[in-house]
């Protein structure tokens, strides 16, 4: 059975949970990571040295790298409907999962850091009003694209895309600051709300 090593609470576990869910994957998860087990031992760097989780064993293979774990779950045991095997169809899943992991993840990193995570090192108010300016241009690019799908992130059909984008939507809503007025994204988020998989794990790790 697959082995999922990571606490709950991670939006990087929270894409591999959410993954399982959508192609009903069976899998054992133990929690590591701040508040549970260390990811600093030797057990766990001969596993990923970066010393970050989420971390998976399926058989004899381990696999670390959030984005990489989901795209090989999803080769491996999905369907082409959530990660097509088309080249260009695929091209355009890997398109928005590696903007949300480059773009948007770097945008929204100093207001999380600070409205969330109350880190003493990100309360400069000037940083935090550039965070949450660059943060919102992200998410207005996201909308504009949502208004042209008018479903989800590559078209009328779910796909592994949408679950790194989801969660990063979550995460968007669920951070106290005065954000613009998204609709399309709204509208997207209650539509990831009626799958099974995100009621478990698209909110903060909490059904």
């Amino acid at each position: 059975m697959l082995r999922i090593l990571g606490k709950a609470s991670s939006i990087n576990v929270r894409k591999v949970l959410w993954t399982c869910a959508e192609i009903d994957l069976p899998f054992e998860r133990e929690e590591w990571g701040t508040g549970f087990k260390p990811t600093d031992t030797p057990e766990f760097l001969a596993m990923n040295p970066n010393a970050m989780v989420p971390v998976i064993q399926d058989g004899g293979f381990t696999l670390w790298e959030s984005n990489a774990i989901i795209r090989y779950l999803a080769s491996r045991y999905g369907n082409a409907t959530l990660y097509p095997t088309e080249a260009r169809a695929r091209a355009m899943v890997d398109q928005w999962i590696d903007w949300q992991s480059s773009d948007l993840n770097r945008s929204w990193s100093y207001a999380f850091m600070s409205l969330v995570r109350h880190s003493p090192l990100h309360q400069d108010s000037r940083a935090l009003s550039a965070g949450c300016a660059d943060w919102s241009r992200y998410m207005q690019i996201l909308d504009r694209h949502l208004q042209s799908t008018g479903a989800y992130v590559v078209g009328n059909n779910f796909s592994l895309a949408d679950i790194p984008i989801g969660l990063s939507v979550n995460r968007w809503l669920e951070t106290p600051f005065d954000r613009p007025s998204l609709p399309a994204v709204s509208d997207y988020y209650q539509r990831l709300g009626r799958r099974p998989g995100f009621r478990l794990y698209g909110c903060n790790g909490t059904p």
